[in-house]
């Protein structure tokens, strides 16, 4: 088994908003007014990773995402219409990755958005599809450009028991879903879901049996009101729809649990109050890929940080299998360690209530930095305005 498979299991998830200035009124919050909100599932207190936090939908990549099959439903060859990621920057690993063992041309950047759309779909009971057949895949993608998606109406769908009992076959057997694509004679809506981040779970951090996740990020912008999502009371015990600020809020208050990597996207995703502005930035940058992150731990006397990628204190050659040394320790304090640092990329936890992110260094891949939330105090600042 490769070095990729051996300490990882390749999964992906869903940043869903939903919203716009034609949906509803815009929701005033401490960060302004968002006239969007983003889809929160709360996992169920038996989940062996993450038990009773709140995530996007998502889940791990199954073979039937990599079928082959796939490619007489979805049109223009094994990408499928998407555009190529441009080569200045390095690929992840996640995304570059060739899977002889499933014999199948389906890329990592197709079988993945489609693993995030099913994952939606189990989870949520969201189903993001388009009609078919889509004859050019090649319109299909810049349509997908010149404003959000949109969900089928409700009268293109069957009935909602007959939904619920698809729902429960791709929950058991995920290869269902091509099925289900079939009979409804749509095709999932991968050219709406733009590359957003990569995660890798950090070493001490792994669930239950050594569980450790590589996953994609994508984002998707709906151009209408929140749909309704309805949780399956299994994996997913409650579903809600929040703003980004709402979320980091509710974080704040310890309301709901949020794991480190949906903390930081909530709190990037506050530099846009407008659904708009969210999806013009997204499908302008969606050809430059995204930067493979595993956080490392670093335990001080008096709290912990998770050190990212371009910080000073980010190992040379971190070590991501856990075999070397799973975590930096240290006898000195928080305050010490930031004290007179220069190049800022972490999270840093002194309790569950301050938490918050630091950051001065220039994102790479065109990203955005996250509007920093620092809890103690209760104030907010935009990170960018310091580089």
């Amino acid at each position: 088994m490769s070095w990729r498979l051996r300490h990882w299991r390749e999964a992906a998830t869903l940043l869903l908003a939903a919203g716009g200035p034609s949906a509803s009124p815009p929701r005033p919050t401490a960060a302004g007014a968002f006239d969007y909100e983003l889809l929160l599932l709360r996992r169920s207190p038996r989940s062996a990773f993450l038990p009773s936090a709140h995530v996007f939908p998502g889940g791990v990549a199954d073979a039937a995402d990599f079928s082959s099959d796939w490619l007489q439903l979805l049109p223009g060859g094994p990408r499928c219409g998407l555009g190529s990621v441009r080569s200045k920057c390095p690929r992840a690993p996640l995304f570059s990755a060739e899977r002889p063992e499933l014999g199948s041309p389906l890329p990592g950047d197709v079988a993945f958005r489609l693993c995030a759309i099913r994952e939606a779909f189990e989870e949520a009971g969201v189903l993001l599809v388009l009609p078919g057949p889509v004859a050019d895949a090649a319109a299909a993608a810049t349509a997908a450009t010149t404003g959000p998606a949109r969900l089928l109406p409700a009268e293109r769908l069957p009935p909602s028991s007959e939904l619920a009992e698809w729902r429960l076959r791709v929950q058991r057997q995920p290869g269902s879903f091509l099925q289900l694509c079939r009979h409804l004679s749509c095709v999932p809506n991968i050219w709406a879901l733009r590359e957003w981040s990569n995660w890798l779970t950090p070493v001490g951090r792994a669930g239950r049996g050594g569980r450790r996740y590589d996953t994609a990020f994508y984002l998707c912008c709906l151009g209408q009101a929140p749909p309704v999502a309805s949780h399956d009371d299994g994996e997913v015990t409650a579903c809600q729809w929040s703003t980004p600020s709402e979320a980091v809020e509710l974080f704040k208050s310890q309301d709901i649990s949020i794991a480190p990597p949906q903390f930081y996207e909530f709190c990037r995703l506050c530099n846009f109050t407008s659904l708009h502005d969210l999806h013009r930035f997204a499908s302008e940058r969606a050809l430059e890929g995204c930067e493979r992150w595993m956080p490392v731990l670093m335990i001080a006397s008096d709290g912990h940080m998770q050190i990212l990628p371009g910080d000073e204190l980010y190992p040379e050659d971190p070590d991501f299998t856990g075999e070397r040394k799973p975590m930096l320790m240290t006898d000195k304090k928080i305050e010490d360690l930031m004290k007179d640092a220069s190049r800022l990329h972490r999270i840093v936890t002194q309790d569950h209530n301050n938490v918050n992110i630091y950051v001065n260094i220039q994102p790479k891949y065109k990203h955005i930095n996250p509007v920093t939330m620092d809890f103690k105090r209760g104030n907010n600042s935009d990170c960018n305005s310091k580089l």
